[in-house]
């Protein structure tokens, strides 16, 4: 462990101490506990980041094409022959 110093206000100063009595801590945990707590809220976007990646996300989702490509279909239809084709519900000739 780390020791270091901070300068709090008073009304904090007297909200750690209530806290700490309460959930019979030392002051140090309720400082470390509200710490994470804290750190895991932060981590993630602020309203206005989400509102902005959700517009970069209409975005891209405006730019794919309705229909599939030729490629896609070709294969999908290559698929689906195969499948027609052997696999366990047919036998096979013996030679």
């Amino acid at each position: 462990m780390v020791k270091v110093t901070f300068t709090l206000d008073d009304g904090t100063v007297g909200c750690l101490r209530d806290t700490a009595r309460r959930l019979d801590q030392p002051q140090s945990a309720v400082v470390r506990a509200a710490i994470r707590d804290y750190a895991s809220r932060v981590g993630r976007p602020s309203e206005r980041e989400r509102r902005r990646l959700l517009r970069v996300l209409d975005d891209v989702i405006a730019r794919l094409p309705g229909r599939m490509s030729a490629r896609v279909r070709a294969e999908l239809a290559e698929i689906r022959a195969s499948r027609r084709h052997g696999g366990r519900h047919h036998s096979v000739a013996e030679p």
